[in-house]
């Protein structure tokens, strides 16, 4: 790989050939790749860009860390859409909102992102297996991608996930292990297996390159906004992977000149579950927590991508943000009757976020967002239901039709 000079600890800065198996430092610290922009300007240009007709993530791999021989990953991952949102920047008070809808991948999940990666680096390495330890989506995702390349996976989920993920693991012919205990020991266990068996390992906590499938997320939000820098890009956050990525892509953009300025991002968490944000308003390292949401995609106490999370909300002059349970729901159904995206309860995080920081004028009225939907609400149908509400339920007869109507306040026009 011309264009990768090696992966650089976080920590110590020592660095390390950027092999597919690459994993942390021997200090413990987490790996960034670091690449050869002056290289990648000869290579990659926005007129050479934008005259490509493959939209999937794999538009950019002058940005990415495989082979120039390594084939893109079966499935259809990446270039989701970015709606611009004038009813619900209006009801917020902005400027201009746009919405980035992830939910639209192969498996409805930005995670995809992440696994496709895994599958491209697992290939390089001549792996036949693939592990991880998730939440839902990241094992869902993985699955999915790993099932349409021929790769088998063994994938650990805590007994909480939601039955839409798990139905999706089954489905992709996973071997699920559902552990009776919180993400932490589920990583915990998948780690020791990994270690066993000596499968490929897709842990975001472990594996530096699966940040890098993340960042695509901000490379399509840049281009699909024709360059143009908004002022704050939101994402909800959970182990911190994503936020990482999402700044790498962005400081890529930057140092090959596609973008002129960075914008400042926003960490949206659950407040029942927030270590992160914790760590960045007490200005202290961060510490453990409960992990007390339904947001199950965030709830993550023990955040294994803390020290990339940090440097991100840090390095742009973030913004941190805790939003309740309550809030998240509502942000949930914002976003279906504004704008017809239905997101997860982790998805719409950021959303939630969005809101309170206007209502809180932290935001202001001139400002320009983007809110990265990272989930599709099919993934967790019942908090969906909890949130909306359940149909009106009647007989096929008219008079009970009017009746409901008149009982629930409808007026029908």
């Amino acid at each position: 790989m011309k264009h990768v000079l090696y992966g650089k600890c976080v920590k110590c800065g020592k660095t390390y050939d950027a092999v597919p198996d690459l994993t942390n430092c021997e200090c413990g610290g987490i790996l960034d790749i670091v690449y050869d922009y002056d290289y990648i300007k000869t290579q990659l240009t926005r007129e050479k860009l934008a005259a490509r007709q493959d939209h999937t993530m794999w538009r950019y791999r002058e940005l990415l860390p495989v082979e120039p021989e390594t084939p893109n990953t079966p499935l259809r991952v990446g270039w989701s859409p970015l709606y611009e949102e004038p009813r619900l920047a209006e009801q917020l008070g902005l400027k201009q909102l746009w919405v980035k809808d992830d939910g639209q991948n192969p498996t409805a999940s930005l995670k995809d992102r992440a696994s496709a990666m895994a599958v491209a680096k697992a290939r390089e390495a001549g792996a036949k297996v693939i592990a991880c330890s998730s939440t839902g989506n990241a094992a869902s995702s993985l699955a999915g991608n790993a099932a349409a390349a021929g790769l088998k996976t063994y994938i650990f989920v805590p007994s909480r996930a939601p039955k839409g993920k798990v139905a999706q693991l089954m489905t992709f012919g996973a071997t699920v292990i559902s552990v009776q205990g919180s993400y932490e020991e589920t990583f915990e266990l998948s780690k020791q297996a990994i270690d066993r068996w000596g499968w490929y390992n897709r842990n975001a906590a472990i594996n530096p390159y699966l940040s890098e499938g993340k960042k695509t997320v901000s490379l399509e939000i840049m281009e699909q906004l024709d360059w143009q820098v908004p002022d704050y890009i939101a994402i909800s956050v959970g182990d911190g992977c994503t936020i990482a990525g999402l700044w790498k892509g962005l400081k890529d953009l930057y140092a090959i000149g596609f973008i002129d300025r960075l914008p400042r991002l926003i960490s949206a968490q659950a407040e029942g579950c927030c270590p992160i944000n914790r760590a960045i308003a007490e200005n202290k390292p961060w510490h453990p927590m409960e992990e007390n949401t339904l947001a199950d995609s965030i709830a993550v106490g023990v955040p294994r991508n803390a020290d990339k999370a940090l440097m991100a909300i840090r390095e742009s002059g973030g913004i941190v943000v805790n939003v309740s349970d309550e809030e998240i729901m509502a942000a949930q159904q914002l976003l279906g009757r504004t704008c017809g995206v239905f997101g997860e309860p982790a998805g719409v995080t950021g959303t939630a976020g969005v809101k309170k920081l206007c209502e809180q004028g932290v935001i202001g009225r001139d400002d320009t967002v983007v809110s990265v939907v990272t989930g599709n609400g099919l993934k967790d149908v019942a908090n969906a239901i909890k949130a909306a509400g359940e149909p009106i339920s009647i007989p096929s007869d008219m008079d009970r039709l009017l009746a409901a109507f008149a009982e629930h306040d409808i007026h029908v026009e």
